[in-house]
């Protein structure tokens, strides 16, 4: 039977919302970079040299080793807003930060993907307008899609989303449910918003009263000076925050959490235990073992020096290879990521495969445009390659672009 004949014989009927999910971009590509011999500039992946291996084995025996035959918390079910000791410690943590907030207010998430799905169910409507940067993160739009909102990209430049061009979308339509912005090394462009830009967009979202979705997966992977403190600390009953443990410690915990204003912490709950009842107590209790001792305060900046120097490596690399073509590229501050755009007249997306032959792999910039794209742009992940495999990765890249030229 061919797939069409399938396809007419289902007794499935696809939801309307499952017609609005695609697959992650990313993913596909992963899928190429898998061949033997691909620099893989491509996938969002911290660096595996950072996972603290010692550390995670020896809470793994603490924690099991915690309760009797009777009762084993770490194996049984837990509550669905997360471990106290988790909440705390992240309440205190944003303290530092200047963000108020009590224990009471954190979510511990299944990733802060999870997060950005239960933010998607419990404030998007069929046709509500959204706000976005452009470009933005993928995940967030594949997150926001199914549920077939209107979604607006605002013009948005090295600084992040411009506050007069959110000004003047806000002067025209129904009010958007919220905006989503990425303050901090954003993922895909590398770009961080200033102290200026950032007290110009909440005095913006303030008067109109609109909603900020605040994600900050990358906020602790700053290089020469911590970024400025988050919108939460500047509004902190207009704004939902995202965190994350998976650039600090490891993704493959998928431990997240959203910070949310009491009005809005109940139907957050409520769609978590939806979800998932809750999330792995065995790896919350985990974490909070690792970390209860102030083990961060010495493992982190051990990965801000290795991406300090993997980003200067491709900044110059760029420079050599890209540099006499005309291509642009940002200058992070931190992250994981250097937004590029090529030359006028090329598109990424047709390079890729030529990238690939030439043997290394990126993300073209498309699928994280939520309007109209810009097809010159790409995004390389530069955490994952040794200083020589980026000269390498960047001489193939400049090799396919010449070419192209």
């Amino acid at each position: 039977m061919n797939p069409q004949d399938m396809k007419s014989t289902t007794p499935w009927h696809l939801a309307e919302r499952a017609h609005a999910m695609n697959p992650s971009a990313i993913r596909e590509i992963l899928k190429v970079t898998e061949r033997p011999g691909i620099l893989n500039f491509a996938g969002g992946l911290p660096s595996p040299e950072t996972f603290p291996v010692d550390a995670m084995r020896a809470a793994c025996a603490t924690v099991l080793a915690e309760g009797s035959a009777v009762a084993r918390p770490s194996l049984q079910y837990a509550s669905s807003e997360g471990l106290p000791e988790l909440r705390a410690w992240i309440a205190a943590e944003l303290a530092k930060q200047g963000a108020t907030v009590s224990p009471d207010q954190v979510l511990i998430t299944t990733g802060s993907q999870q997060g950005l799905d239960l933010i998607a169910k419990v404030l998007i409507d069929k046709g509500s307008r959204l706000l976005v940067e452009s470009p933005t993160y993928l995940g967030a739009l594949q997150a926001f899609t199914p549920m077939q909102p209107a979604v607006e990209s605002i013009e948005s430049d090295s600084g992040g989303v411009s506050a007069s061009a959110l000004r003047e979308a806000l002067q025209k339509g129904e009010r958007p449910r919220f905006i989503y912005l990425l303050p901090n090394f954003q993922n895909p462009t590398g770009r961080t918003m200033d102290e200026a830009r950032r007290q110009a967009v909440i005095a913006v979202c303030r008067e109109h009263g609109l909603p900020i979705v605040e994600d900050n997966p990358y906020g602790e992977l700053w290089f020469d000076q911590p970024p400025p403190k988050p919108l939460l600390a500047r509004w902190p009953e207009g704004v939902v925050y995202l965190g994350s443990f998976s650039k600090i410690l490891a993704p493959g915990l998928r431990l997240g959490y959203i910070v949310a204003p009491p009005a809005l912490y109940p139907k957050l709950l409520q769609a978590k235990q939806a979800a998932d009842l809750h999330t792995p107590g065995f790896n919350q209790r985990v974490v909070a073992e690792v970390i209860k001792d102030g083990f961060l305060d010495r493992h982190v900046p051990t990965i801000r020096a290795r991406y300090h120097a993997q980003r200067d490596a491709i900044l110059a690399a760029l420079a050599r290879e890209l540099g006499p073509t005309g291509a642009e590229w940002t200058q992070p501050v931190g992250g994981m990521f250097v937004w590029v755009r090529l030359p006028d007249g090329l598109n990424a997306q047709a390079l890729l495969p030529k990238a690939v032959d030439a043997g290394m792999a990126f993300v073209p910039g498309a699928p994280f445009y939520a309007g109209a794209p810009d097809v010159r742009t790409l995004r390389l992940s530069f955490v994952t390659s040794t200083p020589a495999q980026i000269d390498q990765g960047m001489a193939a890249l400049g090799q396919v672009v010449r070419a192209a030229l």
